[in-house]
């Protein structure tokens, strides 16, 4: 099985409707390993609604937490205790798998390991989203370095938001990695939109 880690440079900037354009584009399954925010919604919901496919299949996070704050703390909240041992990919016949992190690589999700050491463990190609504001250029390259020290695959960027040139093509020529896609301002997002992003992203990703 390929796994495809959607990760981000912060919060809120865009991973989970990148994740149901990858997952609409290889008919792969989804798996959200640990969420937060259940109070108001789940992105294992969001990404059923956006996609259109019969192929995929959603499956349950490992730990799923009502507070909208940082994992670590949202599990304290509520008595519980992240443990990495409980964090392991679910079994599935698809031969892709689209893994979703929460918020960026260096979020906690306990009191020593964080988002990456889930990419680590869960063995996956990293795709990294990318989302044009002030400070952009900084937490990329951070996020970038960050997983190649740990010997962690870039598979490529994804840029949601509006374009900005001078941004990304830094981010780009320092990486040295490839844009899979560009995300537009869109005003809903809903299957069709999520459809006719994934036709794009479908040839991108045949060409690697």
């Amino acid at each position: 099985m390929r796994k495809l880690f959607v990760t981000g440079i912060g919060t809120d900037v865009g991973k989970t409707v990148v994740s149901a354009i990858l997952v609409e584009a290889l008919q792969a399954d989804y798996w959200k390993p640990v969420q937060t925010g259940s109070y108001f919604s789940t992105d294992s919901e969001k990404v059923r609604k956006y996609i259109s496919n019969s192929k995929t299949v959603v499956h349950p996070e490992s730990y799923v937490l009502r507070q909208y704050m940082s994992p670590h703390a949202a599990a304290e909240l509520e008595g519980q205790h992240i443990e990495l041992s409980g964090i392991n990919p679910p079994a599935s016949s698809n031969a892709n798998m689209v893994i979703e992190g929460a918020g960026g690589i260096m979020v906690p999700i306990n009191e020593k390991e964080f988002i990456l050491d889930i990419i680590s463990k869960t063995q996956s190609e990293v795709v990294l989203v990318v989302q044009n504001y002030l400070g952009s250029i900084n937490h990329s390259l951070l996020s970038i370095d960050a997983l190649r020290f740990r010997n962690i695959p870039v598979l490529g960027i994804v840029f949601n938001g509006p374009p900005h040139k001078l941004s990304e093509d830094i981010i780009l020529n320092y990486s040295g990695l490839k844009c899979l896609g560009r995300i537009n301002k869109e005003t809903v997002i809903n299957q069709e939109v999520v459809s006719r992003y994934a036709v794009q992203f479908r040839e991108n990703l045949s060409k690697l």
